[in-house]
């Protein structure tokens, strides 16, 4: 029997994994599952107090926190410059980071629409950039298997949502930008990915979760549940890892049943 039968899939031994907005929710579960699983966690934040805060959490000698807005190109350039500083490489990126501004199409200020879009796409575009030229430049240097960006998306990108149209444009986006990354940096040995949840349980979707709004969007899952964020790091670092080597381009829809494609 191969020594490698009984190896983990999903190890993510000696990698080092960017999270953006990993300072809580589905990002601060992903790099929870990053450690768990081996890897080093680099949080980016924009919070610098809650950096502090949650580096007692994590392993001193596997975890750096970086305050950044992934907005700011330059910002961007820093978080990846002092990854590589600290660990000698990156070798997966998860665009998490982002946030709503709810308002219906006709009372929505262009304020409210770039905030979303810069966040959530454009800083994905940038943070795709600066890691994907590092793995990139590893790659030509005879890395044979340089890393993997996992994009997080949403149902509303694949279905709309009212009253949060700046949202599932983005998402929406990041579907884009997930394929077009996937076939420009197959060359490479470079997979990437997107995730696309339902309704998961963090601060950001405590208005759907409410006594108002629970039953009709449970009636809308046949699982009959939210997912927690602990459930939503799982496909994430599954694809981060050699378990999903052969995986490029493509979506996984976590989110109980509520969106079905086959």
């Amino acid at each position: 029997m191969p020594e490698t039968a009984n190896a983990n899939p999903m190890s993510l031994a000696g990698r080092t994994i960017i999270v953006t907005g990993a300072g809580q929710g589905i990002g601060r579960a992903i790099a929870d599952l990053v450690i768990a699983l081996g890897g080093n966690a680099v949080v980016a934040d924009m919070n610098a107090e809650t950096l502090q805060t949650i580096a007692a959490d994590f392993p001193a000698d596997r975890y750096l926190g970086v305050a950044a807005n992934i907005a700011e190109p330059d910002e961007v350039q820093n978080l990846v410059d002092r990854t590589v500083e600290r660990f000698g490489a990156v070798h997966g990126l998860v665009n998490n980071a982002g946030f709503t501004r709810p308002s219906m199409i006709d009372k929505m200020t262009i304020d409210q629409w770039n905030q979303v879009l810069n966040v959530h796409l454009t800083g994905a575009f940038l943070c795709s950039q600066a890691v994907g030229k590092h793995m990139i430049s590893r790659a030509k240097a005879g890395d044979a298997n340089p890393g993997a960006i996992v994009n997080i998306s949403s149902d509303a990108g694949v279905q709309g949502t009212i009253g949060q149209v700046n949202y599932a444009t983005a998402k929406a986006g990041i579907l884009g930008m997930t394929m077009s990354t996937a076939r420009e940096w197959a060359k490479y040995n470079i997979r990437a990915n997107c995730v696309a949840f339902g309704v998961v349980v963090t601060p950001m979707t405590e208005v759907v979760r409410s006594e108002k709004f629970a039953d009709t969007y449970l009636s809308r899952i046949p699982l009959g549940r939210w997912s927690s964020a602990q459930e939503a790091a799982k496909p994430v670092c599954f694809l981060l890892s050699d378990a999903a080597s052969f995986i490029t381009g493509q979506r996984i829809s976590a989110n109980g049943g509520m969106q079905m494609a086959c």
